[in-house]
């Protein structure tokens, strides 16, 4: 097995469509005007063509795009970010999970589900999250963490059908020898992000991983690179997370970047090299860091 995949997340497509006086009751108006005082100007479409352009540079066998696709879960962002998305591949290659933006409002989660089905499509029995796709070797398992919160307010849950479906499929994907790749949104270990920001059952979801083991588990919603282990049965998961795939250079937030991995089985095991790629000071996409986890 030689698989490589690319991880991207928090794309955060923009413009926002100019919304009407209905559409910013409730949490959208601090949303909205976040946008247009912060958040615009921290997301750059021109950067995150550069890192599109990048990926499909390093021909991966899949991508994987963790969340956080547009800002306040308006229709006609989503539109937008359907269209993007497409552009990444075929629906069979590009898998997606959502984010907390991505459940901004509760009116729009089956809107958000439904209109991003196909880069969900699940090889398990049951529709829907935790989705199963197995590609050359791989069990890519994606979870659903974004549910709608009160403003200011990015925390995010899986809930006890999810974890329970994810245990499952973690020993059904290990007795056929697959590596177990789980994508998610919320960095789901205890303090992976700030208060009001992080997993709400990140105990839970280590204790899943604990019990049943994984070999890799990748995230965003942070903005920033970062690397973290949870202890499994036998040995102990990767957790990683990636910076904003559209994130201005010398902002808050590191700039832009994506992670590139080579997934190999060996005799002895299986070795994960993690490339990271993204924005220098020159504006132009290099490699960063390159580790084996």
């Amino acid at each position: 097995m030689n698989f490589r995949l690319a991880h991207l997340s928090d794309a955060h497509i923009g413009p926002i469509p100019r919304p009407n006086l209905a559409e910013l009751l409730g949490k959208r108006v601090t949303g909205y005007v976040n946008w247009l005082y912060k958040r615009g100007d921290q997301h750059d479409m021109g950067v995150l063509a550069k890192i599109v352009a990048d990926i499909k540079a390093q021909a991966p066998d899949h991508v994987v795009m963790t969340g956080d696709i547009v800002n306040i879960g308006l229709p006609g962002e989503i539109a937008l970010a359907k269209d993007w998305l497409a552009s990444l591949g075929a629906t069979s290659d590009v898998s997606f999970t959502p984010g907390n933006h991505d459940a901004y409002v509760a009116s729009v989660t089956d809107l958000v589900h439904e209109v991003f089905a196909p880069w969900t499509t699940s090889e398990s029995e049951v529709a829907g999250f935790p989705f199963l796709r197995r590609r050359g070797g791989v069990a890519l398992i994606g979870l659903d963490t974004g549910v709608p919160t009160a403003p200011f307010v990015a925390s995010g849950r899986l809930g006890a059908a999810q974890r329970t479906a994810l245990a499952e499929l973690l020993d059904r994907t290990k007795a056929e020898g697959l590596a177990r790749i789980v994508c998610l949104h919320h960095p789901p270990h205890v303090g992976g992000a700030r208060l009001l920001r992080g997993l709400e059952d990140a105990a839970e979801f280590e204790s899943v991983i604990a019990r049943h083991g994984a070999e890799l588990v990748l995230h965003g919603h942070n903005h920033k690179p970062s690397l973290h282990r949870l202890a499994g049965p036998a040995a102990d998961a990767p957790v990683v997370g990636v910076a904003s795939a559209s994130a201005r250079p010398g902002g808050h937030y590191p700039g832009a970047a994506y992670n590139l991995y080579e997934i190999k089985r060996k005799d002895d095991g299986l070795s994960i090299f993690l490339r990271r790629r993204g924005l220098n000071k020159a504006g132009e996409i290099v490699e960063l860091e390159s580790v084996e986890l």
